[in-house]
């Protein structure tokens, strides 16, 4: 019998050797294998809603089961679902103008989506504006694309949200595109109508592509958070990323789309048929209920925001008695991002080190800010239920003030 030769070494090609792994994701792999050790873990890492998805939308896939829907769909998705899409994206502009079936890609989630669309629109040479602090996959979709991701920091003052003094500041003559996120991760700040606009309007005259994240939009508090489409002026290089992950509770059913000009929706189309064809055919039928079935839809996803308002303000009430500490208010999404560096003295990296100490000292599992390009910060998720909410901000309150009475 033939043995298989150890592998002594290897070298990653130039495709993936600057890449880096999901830091989010490995927070809930941490957090698993300490909870599997036998340890008692809060999780506050995960970007995950703990909610069931809704019962109309589960039973719309177990149809779909037994009518046979378990084939090969079409690459960009299946007819019904990519018309009921462009139908609400054209009803979000207000009649200024329409799309088709035809300019939507469904993919297997939103970041399979953001992932068409930079490796489709850049390349090498190009520089791509992306939001600092920004969800972690920004940076390294980008770089996958062969592009360079340049990082917009926004003011502490402003919540962190970039503006266009900052975007120029920041641009070169090779910028081609900036990534926007409304309602962002990790802050939960939500950009005003007159925010989007101005930074729309930046682009269109720069002739930039501007790739809209909108994952978290229908998950937001005090004001609706807007999307893209009721703000442009001008869709010619506007790309918008959606998906039913989070405000519908699917994050498992991995279905994110994009809406775009036809000719790039047609290329990204022809990327994916390489990469991973079509997405799951039952998942695009549930999302199909889950779109088409709006009034159903809206009462649960007002349900499950009413839920996180629940959660966000017992944690805020608990942080608001930490002498020191700025947390942003969010206003979307259901994060709350810190600022930990006064806690910490000349620590390189506060983020990590508060996080390493919530987990080995107090059982909680958030994650660093330097995952999200702000070392200075950590981020907790209220995604899980209430008690446990509260007993890890609890905890993560007790550990800073502890820091602050030892520095």
């Amino acid at each position: 019998m033939t043995v298989a030769t150890p592998l002594t070494t290897f070298t990653p090609s130039s495709n993936v050797a600057e890449l880096r792994a999901s830091a989010t994701i490995a927070v809930s792999v941490r957090a698993d294998e300490l909870r599997a050790a036998g340890r008692e873990i809060l999780d506050l890492g995960a970007g995950q809603p703990d909610f069931d998805t809704p019962a109309f939308i589960r039973q719309a896939a177990a149809t779909a089961i037994e009518n046979g829907a378990t084939r090969y769909t079409a690459t960009a998705g299946i007819l019904p679902l990519r018309a009921a899409i462009a139908a609400r994206a054209s009803a979000l502009t207000g009649g200024r103008w329409s799309y088709t079936p035809t300019q939507v890609v469904v993919s297997a989630g939103s970041k399979q989506a953001l992932f068409n669309a930079c490796f489709t629109l850049f390349g090498p040479g190009d520089e791509v504006l992306v939001p600092v602090p920004g969800w972690t996959s920004y940076v390294e979709i980008v770089r996958l694309a062969r592009a360079t991701a340049v990082g917009v920091t926004g003011d502490m003052s402003a919540d962190l949200k970039m503006d266009p003094d900052r975007l120029l500041a920041a641009a070169t003559p090779h910028t081609r595109g900036i990534i926007v996120n409304s309602p962002t991760n990790p802050t939960g700040a939500v950009y005003s109508e007159e925010e989007l606009r101005d930074i729309l309007r930046l682009a269109a005259d720069r002739g930039w592509w501007v790739l809209s994240d909108e994952i978290y939009r229908h998950i937001a508090y005090d004001r609706p958070a807007l999307s893209s489409l009721q703000v442009a002026e001008d869709p010619s290089r506007l790309i918008v990323l959606d998906g039913v992950a989070k405000s519908y509770a699917m994050t498992g059913w991995r279905i994110g789309w994009s809406l775009a000009p036809e000719a790039v929706s047609r290329a990204m189309s022809a990327l994916q048929s390489h990469v991973t064809h079509n997405a799951a055919s039952v998942s695009q039928h549930a999302t199909l209920a889950a779109v088409e079935r709006e009034d159903e839809s809206s009462a649960e996803i007002a349900r499950m925001v009413a839920e996180f308002r629940t959660r966000r303000d017992a944690a805020l009430e608990i942080l608001r008695d930490v002498p020191g500490l700025h947390v942003i208010q969010p206003e979307g999404a259901f994060y709350l991002y810190m600022h930990v560096r006064p806690f910490t003295g000349d620590v390189e990296d506060p983020g990590t080190e508060v996080a390493r100490r919530l987990l080995d000292e107090q059982g909680v599992a958030v994650v660093p800010g330097i995952a999200f390009g702000t070392p200075d910060w950590i981020r907790i998720s209220y995604s899980s239920p209430l008690p446990q909410v509260v007993e890890g901000v609890r905890r993560v309150a007790a550990l800073l003030g502890a820091l602050r009475a030892a520095a």
